[in-house]
């Protein structure tokens, strides 16, 4: 912490004020005397960001269309987190080297002008997530209306509701990081409580002999399922730095990591088995139209009101956190406006988009699982190479970050640093080879690796292997002042 270690009522102080003051920071590194936040901060912010109702027909869908019985769910439960969530936390610890956000971090590894490549997809990328987290949010509102009022969905509903959800996003992702950490506590607490509530009902009322005597499915589909849930992580990875540049230089790697992990599975895990539990009692669930009305119709209202409004309010949150790292993307794209202006672009587009998935899409989860396969290869190419160079002890020169012209030490050849694109580049092409979803088909989607739903995976060790073994990207030394600059990894992680 900046403060002197005895003076803590000064440390207490500086901790106190930043969490009420609006952000305005944008690319720029946070100094170290601002770095107040603390890693147990880390396990509400990624609860929050799993707050989602979408978890449940996720966990559906193991059991409908993977054919998985519970044993299985189980494992992919408990092991989708700890992959996903295991690589957001290990990519986060740049967020306290260098201070700055992900995408901003990431000049450092593409070059100036080669990260426009991976930003401009990351950022497309994002407008499918917002979108999806709008339709889910617009649809718990409608569900709530009809269960409360019996008002039945319309056309001019949906755009009501998709414009409040999407306002209210705009305006908590707007405000900043201090918003959202204390959104995400509070939320946590509300989430947790109703989440036991539900656990308790559907322990009551569920047939269980039936939830335990499904057949097992494949192993093939049992790894695939791994990876569908895995996604919606894999899709924070880039972003894990956003939410950790405030950490002091000394805060713990395995401290960051663990919180990352736990906050994570602590709701991935229950939803997921109780959506696969839910499963039994509506078997049409995975094809719905509407992802969110079941709950209604299966919880009795006095559950189901209070449990919908509190997930509302987590989908709102997982939005903003998405559209607050969305900005400093758009930012490192070269759009010069303030990042709450930044996020604007992303609500407009999560409007459009919205409306046409709720009002003209005939059916809501095969869009969305094919959206969350292609979104894992479209993040992994990204993450093997970035993940290597910060292997390797990467150290941030905050002035380099900055520059986008020729006299930054990451301009590099015509600012790009052609190891970096490379391998980024062709482990995009080798993911997509494997990649198999309603509307694409890879050449290679038929073999092992397809079958199990591994393109993400093949991504990540394509591009992660070619970046290592290709030439080093020459790096600028560390600023004088770095505070004595990080060690490897492998010396970090023992903090």
């Amino acid at each position: 912490m900046p403060a002197e270690p005895a003076d803590g009522a000064i440390e207490t102080a500086a901790h106190a004020a930043a969490e009420t003051a609006m952000e305005t920071r944008g690319l720029e590194p946070v100094p170290d005397a601002e770095r107040t936040g603390r890693v147990r901060e880390l396990v509400p912010t990624w609860v929050a960001a799993n707050i989602s109702v979408l978890l449940l027909t996720m966990g559906a869908g193991l059991v409908i269309f993977n054919k998985l019985n519970f044993w299985q769910v189980l494992v992919v439960a408990f092991a989708a987190p700890v992959v996903s969530y295991g690589l957001v936390g290990l990519i986060s610890i740049a967020g306290k080297r260098g201070g700055a956000p992900g995408m901003a971090l990431s000049r450092a590894v593409f070059g100036q002008r080669g990260n426009l490549f991976p930003g401009a997809l990351i950022w497309v990328a994002r407008w499918g997530w917002e979108t999806i987290n709008a339709v889910s949010g617009a649809f718990a509102m409608l569900t709530v209306l009809d269960l409360l009022f019996g008002v039945r969905k319309n056309t001019t509903l949906i755009v009501v509701t998709l414009l409040l959800f999407v306002g209210c996003t705009f305006l908590v992702s707007g405000l900043g990081i201090n918003a959202l950490r204390v959104c995400s506590k509070w939320s946590t607490y509300l989430f947790g409580a109703f989440s036991v509530l539900v656990l308790g009902y559907l322990i009551a009322e569920t047939d269980w002999s039936a939830v335990f005597g499904k057949p097992a499915g494949s192993t093939a589909m049992m790894v695939a399922g791994i990876g569908t849930i895995a996604a919606g992580g894999i899709s924070w990875v880039p972003s894990g730095p956003d939410f950790t540049r405030y950490l002091p230089r000394t805060a713990s790697s395995k401290g960051m990591v663990g919180a990352t992990v736990g906050g994570a599975a602590v709701v991935v895990i229950p939803m997921v088995l109780m959506g696969a539990v839910m499963a039994v009692a509506a078997p049409d669930l995975a094809t719905a139209q509407d992802p969110v009305s079941f709950i209604g119709e299966l919880l009795p209202v006095w559950i189901a009101v209070p449990y919908l409004l509190v997930a509302l309010v987590g989908m709102l949150l997982i939005n903003s956190m998405s559209m607050y790292s969305a900005g400093f993307t758009a930012q490192t794209l070269g759009i010069k406006v303030p990042r709450a202006w930044a996020v604007s672009v992303n609500a407009v587009i999560s409007l459009v988009f919205g409306f046409l998935l709720m009002v003209v899409a005939t059916g809501f989860f095969g869009s969305f699982i094919s959206f969350l396969t292609l979104l894992a290869v479209a993040f992994s190419a990204w993450i093997g190479v970035f993940g290597v160079d910060m292997l390797r002890g990467r150290t941030y020169d905050a002035g380099a970050l900055l520059d986008t012209g020729r006299t930054s030490a990451y301009w590099y050849k015509g600012g790009f640093a052609w190891q970096a694109m490379t391998a980024w580049a062709l482990a995009l092409v080798v993911g997509l080879l494997f990649t198999k979803v309603d509307w694409f088909a890879g050449p290679l989607a038929g073999s092992w690796i397809g079958e199990n739903g591994l393109g993400w995976a093949a991504g990540i060790a394509t591009s992660g292997l070619l970046y290592a073994v290709l030439p080093r990207t020459g790096a600028p030394a560390a600023p004088a002042d770095a505070d004595a600059a990080e060690p490897a990894l492998a010396g970090s992680l023992s903090n």
